[in-house]
């Protein structure tokens, strides 16, 4: 049974079950985990909600003196839109988090650290998107409650490693692009908006959606073109093609009024010079949001395994995108997502000046040229070695990376596995 105290009382190693108003109103996406950090309480305090319900059967309750007041009942909201939360001390009991109840923990982590945690909430989105896919391929409403959820635990992840969920996302295989490049594009346009300076929850949140959004679309799209391994016709492109404005008026005829959302799935393939689809649109009247997911959209499909084709390396992506910067993508927004995600983006495979090769694991905070390595190969023997991660960053190495490596020049398969 639910316990509901007010926000004062709250002390690590409580699990939160539901905090009072909007969730919108609160610091943290998910509706419930458990405490780990001081810093989570003292965000919760400061951003004015006055109670929460706690679960003791998943933490810890009360002391044994609480404050009397503690029982008392809780006045009605004067905020109409609180209307809504319950008003009783026992709230009813919400679904068990999809993730670990670390999920929601504010602050910087280790990559190592978050990891972990990425491949776990990587895994569970799988089954959330294929339900989604499902549904839209059915005509049928998509459980949104449950995507922002989703969108909520991808952007906790990014807050305390911007990097860990980014690099687990570079393994899904070629059967699994369909579904899990909407996990990845959503993951990139949050991740994107903060270095565009964009930092209000709400706005995130958005970008988040409309990434995971953009390509519902792909559902009305028959399996036989959409995993086609060889080049498609004429007729199957166009069919291709169709899929931004069918899925953002699948949105509208379920209802949905989120304008940054339509006007993603709508628009993520228009080009600045006007070239793209479906509506021709260019500079100026491309909104931001739009050219955001056009840069985060077109790196995950370059970067991915597909049925007809292997994908290309994070570096040598981010240079030809570099190329297209200024007709096809937004140059300022490119440079950002290059800040982003670094010169050597995660999974980047790269020379250094010793002749070992490795794969980027990590970005540095203080430089761009400066990532983390994992290194496995020797260029000089021929041969892979133990494997060592390198900080280029730290001042007891002279490594420096000579720059980016196809792979097939020495005859590594998928140096991506070196991530895990």
């Amino acid at each position: 049974m639910l316990k509901k105290i007010k926000t004062e009382q709250l002390i690590v190693g409580m699990y939160v079950a539901r905090l009072a108003g909007s969730w919108l109103q609160h610091p943290f996406w998910r509706r419930a985990f458990l405490l780990e950090q001081d810093e989570q309480i003292h965000a919760i305090v400061e951003s004015g909600i006055s109670h929460a319900w706690i679960d003791p059967s998943r933490g810890l309750d009360l002391p044994d003196d609480p404050p009397r007041s503690a029982d008392a009942p809780a006045a009605p909201p004067a905020d109409p839109a609180r209307a809504a939360d319950p008003a009783p001390d026992v709230a009813p009991a919400p679904p068990a988090p999809s993730v670990s109840a670390g999920a929601a923990r504010p602050g910087a982590t280790s990559f190592e650290r978050e990891r972990a945690d990425a491949q776990r909430l990587y895994a569970q989105s799988k089954p959330v998107m294929q339900a989604m896919f499902h549904e839209a391929r059915l005509g049928r409403a998509i459980d949104r409650q449950g995507l922002e959820d989703l969108v909520g635990e991808i952007s906790a992840s990014l807050q305390r490693n911007a990097t860990a969920l980014i690099s687990v996302a570079r393994l899904k295989s070629a059967d699994e692009y369909t579904y899990m490049h909407s996990v990845a594009v959503c993951a990139l346009m949050m991740a994107l908006a903060r270095e565009l300076g964009i930092d209000e929850p709400e706005r995130v949140r958005e970008l988040g959606l409309a990434g995971m959004l953009h390509d519902i679309g792909k559902a009305a799209v028959p399996l036989e073109i959409l995993n086609k391994p060889g080049k498609l016709s004429d007729a199957e492109f166009e069919v291709m093609r169709s899929h931004p404005a069918r899925g953002a008026q699948y949105l509208q005829d379920l209802g949905l009024r989120d304008e940054v959302v339509l006007d993603v799935c709508r628009h993520h393939h228009e080009r600045i010079d006007g070239a793209g689809y479906p509506d021709r649109q260019a500079e100026p009247a491309l909104s931001l949001p739009a050219r955001m997911a056009a840069v985060c959209d077109v790196y995950d499909a370059i970067t991915s395994d597909r049925p007809y084709k292997r994908g290309w390396d994070p570096a040598e992506s981010m240079r030809r995108m570099a190329a297209w910067a200024g007709d096809h993508l937004d140059r300022r927004v490119f440079h950002a997502f290059v800040k982003s995600l670094g010169i050597y983006p995660v999974g980047s495979l790269v020379r250094l000046e010793s002749g070992l090769l490795g794969v980027v694991v990590e970005q540095s905070k203080s430089s761009l040229l400066q990532p983390r390595v994992r290194v496995f190969y020797s260029t000089a023997r021929r041969a892979y070695v133990r494997t060592s991660t390198i900080d280029l960053a730290s001042a007891s190495t002279n490594e420096r990376i000579a720059g980016p490596e196809d792979a097939a020049t020495w005859g590594i398969e998928n140096p991506a596995r070196f991530l895990a």
